[in-house]
């Protein structure tokens, strides 16, 4: 039996044929931790991000990487507030679609979730230093989570500032030569922050309507992305604490979002926003249901939706797509874990050698 997985996708876009990928495996955005304060790639983000697409991956979406210096989660996050930052990402770009994938980044600000240590092994926990850290704003003047900053609360012109940086940051991504943007608007991020109850109790325009700041965002990184170029985002479908946000409330975001901001491409996770929820269901592939019900509500012609969360199997990837519960699937650890996941997992499913979308140099493994 032929592969689903390993057929062709195309993500639309407003205006040209969209951006065709050469099979339905993803790589999901994970921060790496590795630049420096300039928030300039390194060789490391090279080598990371290129194994990737040497490992067969139709799609690999580079970490989030910071619309502006005070939106990053660490001081050690890639960003794309400098055109400085521009010829890094554009060597990472072509490097990718040299191996065949196609090249998305994650444009991200973490608001009241910023100004944290790395996550990495030797790094502590918590928030940053002193010596380190830096102002942390928010829709609201209450900490995010306990432990983190007490962000100062968004005035009009901070939200226009942050809106005029992801902007900004949209336009060096076309510069650097990415066939994708996504916006990061999940994981209690600030996209999120606005959109859930939990935090965004607002007496403006942007609490009336909760979902008026991710709208702006995705209009504004629109306007200056190329029409024939499909816009992303990731969204947290479901906070899982009662007084969040629901799925229901995702399906409607969504909508809007396709209808008036051009998003054709959707990234379903959940949670970020409560420290502690009771009754996320975690096991394997336990965010699908999440990423049908988005499959379900937007028109199949107009809009690609992919799924993420502990799908480490090629026959469950497979089971995904084949059944329609989700166009595509973003892996995750996994992908850590061997970066030629799809190469692998085309082996496994029985795609033939000749179609394997490992890298030239590796065919001999796929034999």
């Amino acid at each position: 039996m032929a592969s689903t997985l390993f057929t062709e996708l195309t993500i639309p876009a407003p205006h040209g044929a969209g951006l065709t990928l050469r099979n339905r495996a993803f790589v999901s955005a994970m921060c790496q931790y590795y630049a420096p304060r300039t928030g300039v790639p390194q060789p490391w983000h090279l080598v990371h991000y290129g194994a990737f697409a040497t490992g067969g991956f139709g799609l690999v979406t580079v970490e989030s990487t910071a619309v502006e210096a005070r939106g990053r989660i660490s001081d050690q996050d890639l960003g794309l507030w400098s055109d400085e930052q521009i010829e890094g990402h554009r060597t990472m770009a072509e490097f990718m679609r040299a191996q065949g994938a196609a090249a998305a980044v994650q444009l991200g600000h973490a608001g009241g979730k910023a100004a944290t240590y790395p996550n990495l092994r030797d790094e502590p926990r918590g928030t940053l230093g002193e010596d380190r850290a830096w102002e942390v704003i928010a829709p609201g003047s209450e900490p995010i989570q306990p432990g983190l900053f007490t962000p100062r609360e968004m005035t009009a012109e901070d939200i226009q500032e942050v809106i005029a940086a992801f902007r900004e940051a949209a336009r060096r991504a076309d510069q650097a030569g990415y066939d994708a943007v996504q916006i990061h608007g999940a994981h209690g991020y600030l996209i999120h922050e606005f959109f859930s109850p939990l935090t965004n109790q607002r007496e403006d325009e942007y609490g009336r309507d909760r979902a008026r700041f991710a709208l702006e965002v995705a209009s504004a990184v629109r306007e200056v992305w190329p029409a024939h170029k499909p816009l992303g985002i990731r969204l947290s479908a479901t906070d899982w604490v009662e007084g969040g946000v629901t799925l229901q409330d995702t399906v409607e975001l969504a909508r809007r979002l396709l209808e008036d901001a051009g998003v054709t491409w959707f990234d379903i996770s959940s949670g970020g926003i409560h420290p502690d929820p009771k009754v996320i269901p975690v096991g394997a592939g336990y965010q699908v249901q999440l990423a049908a019900a988005l499959r379900q509500a937007l028109p199949a012609e107009q809009a690609v939706v992919s799924t993420v969360g502990l799908i480490t199997e090629p026959a469950q990837a497979e089971t995904i797509v084949a059944s329609g519960q989700a166009d595509a699937t973003s892996i995750g650890r996994e992908a850590l874990r061997n970066p030629h996941w799809a190469a692998v997992a085309a082996r496994s499913l029985r795609v033939r050698v000749e179609n394997n979308p490992a890298s030239e140099a590796y065919w001999l493994g796929m034999r």
